[in-house]
């Protein structure tokens, strides 16, 4: 797959290249590091999360990064995007590809393929807390795939309603229980209006299906699977192997149901965004109070110290508790993907949940789950999720206190309550304050950023303090 990539990208530039009088060229590269240092073992939450998994988790560390985007566009509308992030961490031991992808589009119809950043959702991806669908935590899933990228007028009504959305297969790779599993996701928004006011609504569907495992021969893992996943049909995919819970949908599904409301003039802009998350058809209920809900401001005006102000509530307690226990969902968990909705021991969606990984740090005993090992023997230690039940508050700022030095803080209150599976971790409820305080001075004609940072963890899982000092050059054509 790397190296597929890598190919593509120097046959795409090497075409550019023989076309250029007909094009535009954006060409940025970049080049720097980043140093982590922690009192204990392992990084604070908000220095190692929403990093894409560029970070690695422990006491110190430097990560190196070199890389480069373009984009080249026709007159006509029609565009090509690449890139390429090699990065390496582990004190120089671990060196991987962060993203290598290509686009190409005309205006907002988009054609991509690769590892490439993106968080799915509305939710503010500078300063909140990570989408519960996909956010910038994990390393990006490689895929290829088809997406309206930003909403787009729907035919003969005179603008007042845009759509938007996406529809992508990527590859789960064998650092999982069932190895070489496949990802499926898509999702499709509908906005109203086209003044101040825009009301927006959509739904996140993601399914990890296919793969293979020797104590699992059976898995289905070819077109008609696809189809079956693709429009959530009820089949036996030969995973579960029990005639008492059949039927069963074939893979790991889960979804985000999401709507909002935005609101704008010349001063300031307003942006409400509110998922509520499901793991089942039982979760599309409106018992079903289990949420993000969130409200952002942005300061549009030239002066002013603020520049954008985001507040988030986080609520997943619930856990579909309107059912019998043992027919509850365990949110990113599930019982024949063991993994669950992890990637490279990093959760794909919020990071206020906490995987076992994230575990070992906070518990004696506890060990991430060695994949290896017989189905069976994994199957009865609770999940690789061991906190998906939150209740939360967090707010972030981003602000300018000169004109080349601008800053952002977050901080994070949780109660944390474990699964209703394996609870008892938990009991009684944790506690937990997570905070970042980070600073970026632009260098004055040279194109460096320098970034510094201090993260404090404290509460009733972990008292932990760490630092972080980065340095970015980037130059652009």
């Amino acid at each position: 797959m790397k190296k597929s990539i890598i190919l593509l990208l120097f046959m795409c530039y090497a075409l550019c290249l023989r076309a250029q009088q007909w094009l535009t060229d954006s060409l940025e590269i970049h080049a720097g590091a980043t140093g982590t240092a922690a009192g204990k073992d392992y990084q604070p939450l908000w220095l190692l999360s929403n990093h894409f998994g560029t970070i690695s988790d422990r006491k110190g560390d430097v990560s190196t990064q070199v890389g480069f985007s373009n984009r080249l566009v026709w007159k006509k509308g029609f565009y090509v995007k690449y890139g390429l992030d090699i990065y390496n961490n582990d004190q120089f031991g671990h060196t991987f590809i962060e993203q290598g992808y290509i686009k190409a589009g005309y205006k907002n119809w988009e054609i991509r393929g690769g590892r490439y950043e993106e968080i799915i959702g509305e939710v503010d991806p500078l300063l909140g807390s990570g989408s519960m669908g996909i956010s910038g935590n994990a390393l990006p899933i490689p895929k290829i795939g088809l997406a309206v990228t930003k909403y787009t007028n729907v035919p003969f009504t005179n603008g007042w309603l845009q759509f938007r959305g996406l529809l992508s297969h990527g590859w789960m790779g064998k650092d999982q229980f069932i190895r070489n599993a496949w990802l499926h996701e898509k999702n499709f928004y509908l906005r109203i209006g086209k003044n101040k006011l825009k009301l927006f609504g959509g739904i996140q569907h993601y399914a990890v299906w296919g793969g293979s495992r020797k104590d699992l021969p059976s898995i289905t893992s070819n077109w008609q699977g696809f189809m079956d996943v693709l429009l959530v049909k009820t089949k036996d995919d030969g995973t579960v192997g029990n005639a008492d819970i059949q039927p069963n949908r074939p893979g790991d599904h889960r979804g985000i149901i999401e709507g909002g409301i935005d609101w704008e003039n010349e001063q300031l802009a307003l942006h409400l965004y509110h998922q509520t998350p499901f793991e089942s058809g039982q979760g599309i209920d409106i018992r079903n109070i289990d949420r993000l809900l969130g409200i952002s401001y942005t300061n549009k005006k030239e002066h002013g110290w603020l520049s954008k102000i985001t507040a988030e509530f986080i609520y997943t307690k619930q856990s579909n508790d309107f059912y019998l226990q043992r027919l509850r969902e365990s949110y990113y968990n599930n019982g024949v993907y063991l993994t669950g909705w992890d990637y490279h021991e990093r959760i794909i969606g919020t990071p206020l949940f906490i995987d076992r990984n994230r575990g070992q740090h906070y518990f004696p005993g506890m060990k991430p789950m060695n994949w290896d090992q017989p189905k069976d023997s994994l199957r009865g230690k609770g999940g690789n999720i061991i906190n998906n039940r939150v209740v939360g508050g967090h707010i972030g700022v981003l602000y300018h206190l000169t004109k080349r030095i601008s800053g952002k803080t977050l901080i994070t209150y949780t109660q944390n309550y474990g699964t209703y599976t394996n609870p008892a971790l938990f009991t009684p409820v944790k506690r937990q304050w997570y905070t970042l305080e980070e600073l970026c001075y632009l260098l004055p004609g040279r194109g460096i950023t320098v970034t510094a940072a201090v993260a404090v963890d404290q509460g009733q899982l972990t008292n932990n303090v760490g630092f972080m000092l980065g340095l970015l050059w980037s130059w652009k054509k």
